[in-house]
């Protein structure tokens, strides 16, 4: 009797009777399944985390390469921030200094004056150091045509130092009565700026590590 014809006829209730083919077919069907469950309960958990393993190498490759990449550009890197900072400084020192400040807003003045404006307000207001560089508020009100406005920008523009102007509410209106000589208000807060001599930079560093060392305690 064939393997098959003996499964077809198979006394579940006479397993001592079945045949020594049918009892090794059985034997490598339970020896199957249990390695099927073996698999899937622990090979297959343990490919999951090969998988997620293997990504990792992947981005610490990556990582890795970044890193060599920057370690090899340091030095590179480090003369470039050294140049940037020399040309920021040089950019800084055509800014007017501490002691050439009163005579610039003078200069301001006289300018505005002989562009033909009428200066009603000129109140310089108290010094704001930064961390590079000061910056000195001054309300204003001044009274000309267009034309005397861009004489005075231009004559400010060509003083020896360079003079940076920042408008800070600032509105131009026409005067009131003015008729057709289109004659304009300007008013409101300009701000221009100064670089900290060396004696300032140095007490401005030290301001800002006691701020963060007091920081750092906290």
């Amino acid at each position: 009797m064939s393997l098959f014809s003996e499964l077809r006829n198979l006394d579940r209730n006479n397993v001592g009777g079945w045949s020594p083919a049918v009892k090794m077919f059985f034997t490598a069907l339970v020896f199957l399944a249990v390695l099927l469950i073996g698999w899937y309960v622990f090979i297959r958990g343990q490919q999951d985390e090969l998988a997620s393993l293997a990504q990792q190498e992947v981005q610490l490759k990556a990582d890795f390469s970044t890193k060599q990449t920057k370690s090899a550009n340091l030095e590179a890197l480090q003369q470039q921030l050294t140049e940037m900072q020399d040309m920021l400084r040089q950019l800084l020192r055509q800014l007017p200094s501490k002691t050439e400040m009163p005579e610039l807003l003078v200069d301001i003045s006289q300018t505005a004056l002989s562009a033909g404006l009428v200066t009603d307000l000129f109140q310089p207001g108290p010094e704001t150091v930064r961390d590079f560089y000061a910056e000195k508020p001054i309300t204003l009100r001044m009274t000309g045509t267009y034309h005397q406005f861009g004489t005075f920008i231009s004559g400010v523009a060509s003083l020896p130092r360079v003079v940076i102007l920042t408008l800070h509410d600032v509105s131009l209106t026409p005067e009131r009565n003015a008729g057709s000589s289109g004659r304009l208000v300007l008013q409101g807060t300009v701000r221009t700026y100064r670089y900290l001599d060396d004696e300032e930079s140095a007490a401005q560093a030290k301001k800002q590590g006691a701020g963060g060392s007091a920081g750092v305690r906290k």
